[in-house]
């Protein structure tokens, strides 16, 4: 076993436990290893690491700390393949032969702890470090995705309410999309008619050398007409449709208005009495008294 420091034992105490057993295994000088894979000698680490974090915990000085990892690693390699009655006697042994490098409680106090971890747990601890385990493992790397930070829970509204206001933007975005749609069929018609009218001159622009005849000019423009009529009218009736369906999303709001459900907590503005007649605030009683008195006077 490496020799062991009390500069290098302070540190490992002082660091956090992954910190501290890593600390510990460079100064055992042992090799980096899977700690998934090779979980004997992770628990190795980890029973040493522990022997220390007992130690200092009752108050050993650091020379001795150091003796407590000394003595827990030799008990350990001693009583490998032996049965439990021959691991007490192997402890009883030991604590025997460093009888004079602990005072008398350190040395109860080093006997309690083997006897209530190692020995209480000795047939597991033989299972799993005195044989070669067959390790079938499978590492698999899952992405967490963290839930988004919530609001603050005074913004929060009542699960009722906020269905509703659900429902209204919806039908208030419905009425807003229609309001779009006549506005982008005014413009598709409008240069449609244009370009209507502009095809239309453009197929008689041979005979501009020459005056119309009335029949003609006439023709041109009832034709003109027509295709201007046919354009208003297309647009009257999407905009009479357009109009009954606005109608129509607004007498869905305004029911939803009057359905809507009362906000939470209700705002009380009378409470029960006594005897459940409702307690009315003072300036509603005052009011009251007041329309008494004039109701009796005649005014």
């Amino acid at each position: 076993m490496a020799l062991l420091t009390p500069q290098g034992l302070k540190k490992v105490f002082q660091c956090q436990k992954p910190e501290g057993r890593e600390h510990l295994r460079r100064l055992l000088h042992w090799e980096q290893f899977d700690e998934l894979r090779d979980a004997r000698r992770s628990i190795l680490l980890d029973i040493l690491y522990e022997s220390i974090i007992f130690a200092v915990g009752k108050g050993f000085p650091w020379v001795e700390v150091a003796k407590v990892v000394k003595f827990a690693e030799e008990l350990l390699r001693e009583t490998k393949g032996s049965s439990i009655t021959e691991a007490v006697t192997i402890l009883g042994n030991k604590l025997r032969d460093y009888q004079g490098q602990f005072n008398t409680m350190h040395l109860v106090d080093l006997c309690d702890y083997f006897h209530n971890t190692f020995i209480y747990h000795y047939r597991l601890y033989q299972y799993v470090l005195g044989q070669d385990q067959e390790v079938n493992l499978t590492v698999t790397h899952l992405v967490v995705c963290v839930p988004p930070q919530p609001l603050p829970l005074a913004e929060g509204v009542d699960r009722e309410t906020w269905k509703h206001e659900q429902q209204v933007g919806e039908l208030s975005l419905a009425e807003a999309q229609k309001h779009t749609n006549v506005l982008l069929l005014k413009e598709a018609l409008h240069l449609e008619q244009e370009h209507l009218l502009e095809s239309m001159f453009s197929e008689r622009s041979w005979q501009r050398s020459r005056v119309l005849k009335r029949e003609e000019l006439e023709n041109l423009i009832n034709e003109a007409i027509r295709i201007q009529m046919e354009h208003l009218k297309e647009l009257l009736q999407y905009e009479i449709q357009t109009t009954f369906d606005i109608l129509d999303l607004r007498l869905q709001k305004k029911t939803l208005n009057l359905n809507a459900p009362i906000p939470f907590p209700l705002s009380v503005t009378a409470q029960p009495g006594p005897e459940g007649s409702p307690q009315f605030s003072k300036p509603n009683q005052e009011k009251k008294a007041k329309a008494k008195k004039e109701k009796a006077l005649g005014l």
